[in-house]
């Protein structure tokens, strides 16, 4: 499993960053990449919530159902796939000077032979973005709010 990690401090209160975060409606908005990101249980929010998502990734989509594992309110949030591409999902949140410290990791198993391969080509470079440009667009999006 290849694994992405990127911290960073955001200038807002930890329960407010992890509320927005935590609120499905807004993982398109601030995920960079993400098309979709739709509730396929009762339950939005805490351990057993599952979602579909589609992930643009350069000319490829990536489709995923996924599942919060871990959650604790204003700390983390853990999702893994279950069906799909196999990619795993964990945001932590502390306190930080002045606002909080989010701490993202993004971790992805790619097929074996050629189509691992060519599909590994194209992720590699974009995820990389994909974790900085995500934090940035939370970062703006969560500091607008009132």
């Amino acid at each position: 499993m290849a694994t992405i990690r990127h911290q960073s401090v955001v200038d807002v209160p930890r329960d407010r960053v992890f509320a927005y975060v935590n609120d499905y409606q807004n993982v398109p908005n601030f995920m960079y990449g993400v098309t979709r990101f739709d509730p396929t249980s009762e339950t939005t929010e805490g351990v057993g919530s599952t979602f579909a998502v589609a992930m643009n990734a350069g000319p490829k989509t990536l489709k995923s159902t996924v599942q919060t594992v871990e959650w604790v309110e204003n700390e983390v949030i853990r999702l893994e796939s279950i069906e799909g591409f196999s990619a795993n999902t964990t945001w932590r949140f502390a306190d930080a000077d002045g606002g909080t410290e989010v701490a993202v990791e993004f971790g992805y198993t790619l097929p074996g032979g050629l189509a691992g391969r060519a599909l590994g080509s194209i992720l590699e470079p974009f995820m990389g973005q994909a974790i900085k440009q995500t934090e940035a667009n939370l970062s703006q999006q969560v500091s607008q709010q009132g």
